[in-house]
């Protein structure tokens, strides 16, 4: 059986970032939750796909965490078993400035309603 992460992580440059892939990417609120999440962590927060008590199962919340990874939205990497999350503030911010600050205002509880 290989492992998951016999599949390399394929993440798009900051230029190949698209503004309809990335507001696809944050149109979904279980997607927007994990942004929120992340941006609470910081700049350089990483945290584990385990760490999220999101309200899907465990293979719909790959999928998200897919979406994300493909549009541009977070940064993923293998540390043992674990799949580290980073949001890509700083590319995001770079290509679509303020996009971020609207999809996630600070101190908005995105899972609130869940």
């Amino acid at each position: 059986m290989a492992s998951r992460t016999a599949t390399r992580l394929e993440h798009p440059d900051r230029d190949q970032f698209r503004f309809t892939t990335v507001l696809a990417a944050l149109s979904d609120p279980v997607r927007l939750a994990i942004v929120a999440r992340l941006a609470d962590a910081g700049p350089d927060g990483e945290l584990a796909c385990t760490t999220f008590a999101l309200p899907v199962s465990k293979s719909t919340q790959s999928g998200h965490f897919k979406v994300l990874r493909e549009a541009g939205v977070i940064h993923q990497r293998d540390e043992g078993t674990r799949r580290l999350n980073r949001l890509r503030h700083d590319d995001l911010e770079a290509r679509f400035p303020g996009l971020l600050a609207l999809a996630v205002p600070q101190g908005q509880d995105v899972i609130a309603g869940w």
